[in-house]
């Protein structure tokens, strides 16, 4: 059976490359059109039916019934088997623009394809790679840049929506991994702001975020089509809303976003247009005297301003409320989501010891806060947060999602470690979530390019920052970078990052889309194509790639076809994959001192010379190691997210291209 079934592959691979071809010369041959729809369309007829495939729409299917057909143009005297010789000898013989037969072009393309194009990914990155939407808050000040944030994320009959600040719309996935934008018939002129998502009972979906701060619940039970209804009633001064029904038909809405006010909510009657049914109440604020991570700025080293408490988020589970909460502020590398825990939804609420439960300060792209709680595939809780980019505007953001999980203990936490590093996708069983234990294989290593512009220099793709960035030249298809591995590697995926530089769109705009190809070299004579987009037109500005298979390769090469903008732009090229060899030892010599002031702590461990970085870990017991911070070429590490009289636990683990070296000695933070 393994035979037959590769005489049908191959059979297939052919008959579309004819018909790829075919489609090629159509456009070319305008005054021999009628020739041209004999040829191809008789030709893919049988091309379908050897292959499978849906074909167009309206072709001439050749099989066992095709002598009782009726011919519809003069070319039906001839029978299949001359029609593929006239429509050959045709394609050999046209010149392609560029050189050579167009059939030559066609079957190079198509191989290319087949050799690249992959399965559904089981793997994926943060940041996410979808088309985020060209903000217009500051287009009066001619300030360009997409932007994702403050994620609400839902399922609705077995799909999950995501909705997100200013996007013009929001997102549909069926698997929490492949997204595609929806335009719905009715929404907000301006966006959603920091929006509210609620599924009930999968009859109808919820959300509100209208950025007045004034508005009506929106409900529709067709999200795909988008024929948003309103209440007809208005709720007044929410900011950063969250709307939630209790599983007995009690509904409720919180909300905030201060450096003074707190988290409030009140009950809300749904028998009554979901007007308030009572009176606001405080439920919790920012306590920075005892929490170090809600302190404000990068690092939590800025103490002339208060820190931002925003987005709030009610998940319910095993019969506990669970209020989620972000802070400092969403600029910042230390944006995180902390949590209290409470026994009804409207409280009274219990800090929880490990907060921030979703916390990246560290990485080539940070900040995990602002987010949602939604149950994935399987079971598996997802936690979906903004992370920062904030070079153009400090409201330039992207979304991450990471795994999230309640303890034995009732503790809430996400795992965020190697969170910009490939994960498995939440569709695949037993390992939704986990590290596949592929590693950085560009850090840092010598990157070669076509041009660049002023001191935007091409090494910037792999120095591990979001905020740096090569500009080339011009946005021509002749502009390429090249990187060297300085050995050889196994390749198994690669992300490119494009950055907004003088980007000049605004808005929700159609046809934008990147084309590029990506190839690898043992030798840099011989090259194989890993990725072609160069037919694509989708828009990629955080493109994941999962490679079908394992590569080989040393030099790994861009080279860009298309892209949206007046500047090719690029703020990492990351390849992913290992190198054969030992992973690096455990790390000893680690030490932990609590500062006098009990928020901050200051780990230093002994360096190893060979490795690339290192992963520090901490938690509230020496078996909940729950939050993490990643570091590169550095041996010590200040933590000034702790809270005061809180007791903490701490580990480093050293990690290169070959993997991630065993755990430290357990310490414990005195």
């Amino acid at each position: 059976m393994k035979g037959v079934r590769s005489v049908r592959t191959h059979s297939g691979i052919w008959a579309h490359s004819f018909a790829c071809a075919a489609a090629l010369v159509i456009r070319r041959l305008a005054a021999h059109c009628v020739a041209a729809q004999v040829l191809y369309g008789s030709f893919v007829g049988n091309v379908t039916d050897a292959s499978g495939a849906v074909g167009p729409v309206n072709i001439h299917r050749v099989g066992a019934n095709a002598s009782r057909q009726t011919q519809t143009n003069g070319f039906g005297m001839y029978s299949f088997p001359t029609r593929l010789l006239l429509m050959a000898i045709l394609f050999f013989t046209w010149p392609a623009e560029n050189g050579g037969s167009w059939l030559r072009a066609a079957l190079l393309h198509k191989a290319a394809r087949l050799e690249t194009s992959s399965p559904q990914a089981t793997t994926f990155c943060n940041p996410l790679n979808i088309d985020y939407t060209y903000q217009i808050t500051h287009s009066d000040e001619d300030i360009s840049y997409r932007s994702g944030a403050d994620p609400a994320v839902v399922n609705f009959r077995g799909g999950y929506y995501v909705f997100v600040t200013r996007s013009m719309g929001y997102w549909y996935s069926k698997d929490l991994t492949q997204w595609s934008f929806i335009t719905p018939q009715r929404w907000y002129f301006q966006g959603s702001n920091a929006p509210a998502a609620h599924n009930y009972r999968d009859e109808l979906l919820y959300v509100a975020g209208d950025p007045s701060g004034t508005m009506s619940l929106l409900y529709t039970d067709d999200p795909q089509k988008g024929d948003w209804q309103a209440v007809p009633a208005l709720l007044r001064q929410l900011q950063d809303p969250d709307f939630f029904i209790d599983d007995d038909g009690r509904a409720f809405m919180f909300w905030g976003s201060s450096d003074r006010l707190p988290i409030r909510g009140y009950e809300l009657d749904p028998h009554h247009r979901f007007l308030p049914k009572t009176k606001p109440v405080e439920l919790f604020n920012l306590d920075e005297a005892q929490h170090g991570w809600e302190r404000f700025g990068e690092n939590h080293d800025d103490p002339a301003h208060h820190g931002f408490i925003e987005g709030a988020w009610l998940t319910k589970h095993d019969e506990k409320y669970y209020l989620q909460y972000a802070s400092p502020g969403t600029q910042w590398n230390t944006y995180g989501d902390g949590v209290y825990i409470g026994s009804s939804p409207m409280g009274p609420y219990a800090y929880a010891p490990n907060s921030p439960i979703s916390y990246k300060p560290g990485g080539f792209i940070n900040g995990a806060g602002h987010g949602s709680t939604v149950i994935g595939p399987g079971g598996q809780f997802w936690h979906f947060a903004t992370m920062a980019i904030s070079v153009n505007h400090p409201y330039e953001r992207r979304l991450g999602m990471f795994p999230a999980f309640f303890d034995q203990d009732g503790l809430m936490y996400c795992d965020t470690a190697f969170g910009d590093y490939p994960h498995f996708a939440p569709s695949v069983p037993e390992r939704k979530g986990a590290f596949t234990g592929w590693m950085l294989l560009s850090y840092k290593k010598p990157v070669r390019a076509s041009s660049h512009l002023q001191n935007f220099t091409p090494d910037r793709v792999a120095d591990e920052s979001v905020k740096t960035f090569w500009v080339a030249q011009d946005n021509g298809a002749g502009q390429w970078l090249e990187i060297d591995l300085e050995t050889a590697a196994t390749i198994r995926a690669f992300q490119i990052n494009y950055h907004d530089y003088k980007s000049d769109i605004y808005g929700r705009q159609k046809g934008l889309y990147h084309q590029y190809v990506v190839e690898s070299s043992l030798d840099r004579k011989k090259w194989t194509t890993l990725k072609d987009r160069s037919r694509d037109r989708i828009d990629t500005p955080n493109d994941y790639v999962e490679l079908p298979h394992a590569v080989e390769g040393r030099f790994v090469r861009f080279r860009s076809l298309h892209v949206p903008t007046p500047y090719l732009a690029i703020s990492g090229f990351r390849v992913f994959g290992n190198v054969a060899g030992n992973r690096p030892a455990a790390v000893t010599g680690v030490t932990v001192v609590r500062e006098q002031d009990r928020r901050n702590a200051r780990v230093t461990w002994d360096a190893q010379p060979e490795c690339q970085g290192y992963n520090v870990r901490w938690g509230v017991a020496p078996d909940k190691l729950y939050s993490s911070w990643l570091v590169y070429g550095q041996n010590s590490l200040s933590i000034r997210s702790l809270n005061a009289d809180q007791q903490y636990y701490f580990a480093v683990e050293a990690f290169d291209v070959h993997g991630v070296g065993p755990q430290s000695a357990i310490i414990e933070g005195r």
